[in-house]
């Protein structure tokens, strides 16, 4: 029997390399990233493919015919054809719970910062400002309060149920956005409803064609001028444009995004433009704390091994 092949498309974007300590020899090929163009002749003769954010398409999937198994070493697997994995009998799983918490933190320590417009102030530390005013401190933007706010989570999965814990521990209330596949509870409002009443409102759906810019410029009219948007999830759940606009025009209070609708995003993306007012973006890190990494690293040998053995057995 051969020695089975585990090809990692995109192993560059964990810190922390994966150890596959398994009791039988795998011929590990792990590249640090993998253009669209490389991707068929690197997944030719893998039986396990592991990617996290590269692609595969129908058509690359067809031409690897040892493949059994693809490991997506992210929560989602959008970046997958999955018709085209289940009519060719090929699994694919992916590692949904590994940062639950380590979003959740993101979120509240975002929320946080802009809420009390910590990036304004600790700027002014260092710029002259504070040096330059009369009063021992110095006075900027509002800064608003969390306990007693409300905070409406839209997607009331894993880790919008660890958010709202982490927000009721700092006094804050929690409303869901009401969901079209369950019975309303309630603690739950239509989604309109919710961006009306929040103080603040967290997204954590997955991206399909229903949800792609769910919160475009006539839902970003009904929220509060005061109110803070918080984007863990993906990009294109927002209208990055209507955006711009309502934060430069002062109807939103300000937004805190560690995702774009293109990733890595061009310099000229109009979220990176300067001087949109408290608007805090991150490079897509929510997920990485060390912890998670840890968690994710471990769940994805586990599932390797687990598919090489049955193939064993």
């Amino acid at each position: 029997m051969s020695i089975p092949t585990v090809v990692f498309l995109d192993a560059g974007s964990l810190p922390l390399p994966l150890p596959l300590s398994f009791a039988t020899p795998v011929a590990y090929e792990p590249h640090d990233t993998t253009r669209p163009e490389e991707v068929a002749s690197r997944i030719a003769r893998a039986d396990v493919v592991v990617t996290n954010k590269v692609r595969l398409t129908r058509e690359q999937l067809h031409d690897a015919p040892r493949l059994g198994l693809v490991v997506v070493a992210a929560a989602g697997t959008d970046n997958v054809d999955l018709d085209a994995a289940k009519a060719l009998g090929i699994a694919v799983r992916n590692v949904p719970d590994y940062g639950t918490d380590s979003v959740a933190e993101h979120v509240i320590a975002a929320l946080l910062m802009s809420r009390r417009s910590l990036a304004v102030y600790a700027q002014a530390a260092v710029d002259g400002r504070w040096s330059a005013s009369p009063h021992f401190c110095w006075h900027g933007p509002a800064i608003r309060g969390v306990g007693g706010a409300l905070l409406g989570v839209v997607g009331r999965g894993r880790i919008g149920e660890a958010t709202a814990r982490l927000a009721r521990g700092l006094g804050m209330r929690v409303l869901y956005a009401r969901s079209p596949n369950r019975p309303p509870a309630d603690d739950e409002r239509e989604l309109d409803d919710l961006l009306a009443e929040a103080d603040a409102v967290t997204l954590h759906v997955p991206l399909t064609p229903r949800t792609r810019h769910l919160i475009d410029a006539r839902r970003l009219a009904l929220m509060k001028p005061t109110a803070t948007l918080i984007n863990t999830g993906r990009g294109a759940l927002v209208d990055a444009a209507a955006l711009v606009h309502a934060l430069r025009s002062g109807a939103l209070g300000g937004a805190a995004l560690d995702v774009l609708d293109t990733e890595p995003p061009p310099p000229s993306h109009p979220l990176l433009a300067e001087g949109i007012p408290n608007l805090l973006v991150t490079p897509h890190v929510a997920w990485a704390s060390e912890p998670a990494q840890a968690n994710l690293a471990s769940a994805v040998e586990d599932i390797v091994e687990r598919h090489l053995s049955l193939e064993r057995s």
